[in-house]
């Protein structure tokens, strides 16, 4: 079975709401909460990005920061409050901040990009997706490499996962290895743009001449048409995160990504709808 073939990865072209769409109008300060998905799915978006943390005794909130001081009335890191202390706290003074249960009862037809943001999400994080048999319906990332191999091996094949940061390194630098070997995860999900790495004045000279057409300031550029043909000749997809400009949108769609993450959800929709590249709900 291809990536195509999954239901998550159904749509030609994904459009995922990044929090909800943090910075589109109704949910600036409302991020990752109920009302911001909900505008999100109003809008029409069928796939919303979100994050996990496990509360002290174990329940999964869809929150983004291990603390809650940045964007809620409380403070306190969550893995260290029970639940019953961090449902208490309110999103920019009003939204509380929604179980991953919640989530999923609320909006049982919409799709998730789940971003596992500690250790101790992992098994709590399996247990509500099996236990709404959402199985179909997520696709789970994380930066670490470490957090996604203690999933997978709880979860199986039966979850989609993204590649790990190592993977989109190596598909990255050295393209054609990943087609020898085979590389765990459905798709990458990368930044445009990242911090050039302290250690690149070290890479041999002729790699670094490669690469300079890719650096601006201090920054390097992570999709590129190499990277593009090396992840769908490995048969996976390619999602960049999180992209708020229409010149930008446009830039990577004419690049052949597969999907954008943003925060500017309706920026995002009218780029799509403008190419025909809109597959939501309306």
């Amino acid at each position: 079975m291809s990536v195509s073939d999954l239901p998550f990865f159904s749509p030609p072209f994904l459009a995922l709401a990044h929090r909800g769409g943090s910075t589109y109008a109704p949910n600036v300060g409302r991020e990752n909460s109920l009302h911001a998905f909900g505008e999100a799915v109003a809008l029409g978006y069928t796939h919303v990005e979100t994050d996990v943390h496990a509360t002290h005794d174990g329940v999964l909130v869809a929150f983004h920061d291990d603390r809650l001081d940045r964007v809620t009335d409380r403070a306190g890191v969550i893995a260290e409050l029970d639940h019953a202390e961090v449902a208490q706290a309110r999103i920019g003074g009003i939204e509380p901040i929604p179980t991953l249960d919640e989530v999923f009862e609320a909006f049982p037809d919409t799709f998730f990009n789940i971003d596992l943001k500690a250790d101790g999400a992992v098994r709590p994080l399996l247990a509500v997706i099996n236990r709404h048999r959402a199985q179909q319906r997520v696709n789970v990332a994380s930066f670490s490499a470490r957090r996604l191999h203690d999933f997978r091996r709880l979860a199986g094949s039966q979850i989609s996962t993204s590649v790990s940061p190592l993977g989109v390194a190596w598909f990255r630098m050295v393209p054609t290895l990943p087609r020898l070997l085979s590389v765990p995860g459905n798709v990458l999900q990368v930044p445009h743009w990242t911090p050039l790495p302290r250690t690149v004045g070290a890479l041999p000279a002729g790699l670094l001449d490669l690469a300079r057409h890719d650096i601006r300031g201090d920054e390097v550029r992570v999709v590129t048409r190499g990277l593009v043909d090396a992840v769908h000749a490995a048969g996976k997809k390619l999602h960049v995160w999180t992209i708020d400009d229409p010149v930008e949108m446009a830039e990577l769609i004419e690049l052949g990504v597969d999907g954008l993450v943003s925060d500017r959800i309706d920026v995002l929709k009218d780029v799509l709808v403008e190419r025909g590249l809109w597959h939501g709900r309306d």
